[in-house]
């Protein structure tokens, strides 16, 4: 599973999730220009084939608008420490892989 964190996302979730999502990245790390425009974000993921995971409702417009890939996972928590973020995604791994599996959705909103 491939996971691209959002700037809205600590950098320390790739270290923290790399035992369970091992090809995730951090947008900071991906070569775009810092601050990269969501679209620029979303053509990459789509290109490199990425699942954005973010807390920004921004990327669910841009799925709206232009269909999925890329899926996004959609983080509907509030602000959250990195530690805690990192353990609800590992909950949340099987849900992830449905979304990563399913032809028919391209949001998963964890709450």
């Amino acid at each position: 599973m491939k996971l691209l964190f959002d700037a809205n996302l600590s950098w320390r979730l790739v270290k923290a999730l790399n035992d369970v999502f091992p090809q995730c990245l951090h947008v900071e790390q991906i070569g775009l220009l810092i601050p990269a425009s969501d679209v620029e974000i979303w053509n990459w993921a789509k290109k490199n084939n990425f699942i954005i995971t973010t807390n920004d409702d921004d990327y669910l417009e841009l799925l709206l608008q232009k269909g999925f890939p890329p899926k996004i996972i959609l983080l509907r928590m509030g602000n959250q420490h990195t530690n805690q973020v990192a353990e609800i995604l590992r909950k949340h791994k099987p849900d992830i892989q449905y979304l990563l599996d399913s032809e028919d959705y391209g949001v998963l909103e964890i709450y």
